[in-house]
């Protein structure tokens, strides 16, 4: 009994525990922005997590929607949804997951209370971040376009998934000037 109890203590210190794990959003959510994360706009937005590189996003919507034509691909891009004019805005943010890793803390007390000069250099606590694109979509009004009391909500959130589905599929966003669809 003496010996498991020494094992499981063993392990117990040798295993990280996470403190905070980002969500899977690889299928997108509806959701308030701010909840989740507090420097987006006080709006609703339907969040994904990007898993392609830094600027990809960018890259697809200037291609889709060329700056030329709409003044900017990053915020208040114009779209038509119901023959209503509409303004689309991404936003990349991350959420990091933390995980506590015990051992390299309590070995370094260790060896201090030792005066032996080794130093293990890893963190106890290790961060690693996962990146999310949230799109917000506002009337020429300004109001919410994702709003549950947007008259066009459905078919925003259907233009906005339908998005979030082909800046997934598609590699090549110079092949999106000859084509024209969401």
């Amino acid at each position: 009994m003496k010996k498991l109890s020494y094992l499981l203590i063993i392990l117990f210190i040798s295993s990280c525990f996470p403190i905070s794990i980002p969500p899977n959003l690889e299928n997108g959510k509806l959701m308030e922005a701010k909840k989740f994360k507090r420097k987006l706009p006080d709006q609703y937005a339907y969040i994904f997590t990007d898993p392609k590189q830094a600027d990809d996003f960018y890259y697809y919507l200037s291609a889709k929607y060329p700056p030329n034509q709409t003044g900017d691909s990053e915020g208040n891009v114009p779209i038509k949804i119901n023959n209503r004019d509409y303004y689309i805005s991404f936003y990349e943010t991350e959420k990091k997951s933390r995980v506590v890793n015990l051992l390299p803390a309590l070995a370094n007390e260790l060896l201090d209370q030792q005066n032996i000069a080794i130093e293990f250099d890893e963190p106890p606590i290790v961060r690693d971040g996962t990146w999310y694109i949230a799109l917000t979509v506002s009337n020429t009004d300004f109001e919410d376009g994702l709003s549950p009391n947007s008259k066009d909500q459905k078919e925003i959130l259907n233009f906005v998934k339908a998005l979030h589905n082909k800046y997934l599929s598609i590699h090549n966003y110079n092949s999106l000037l000859l084509k024209k669809s969401p």
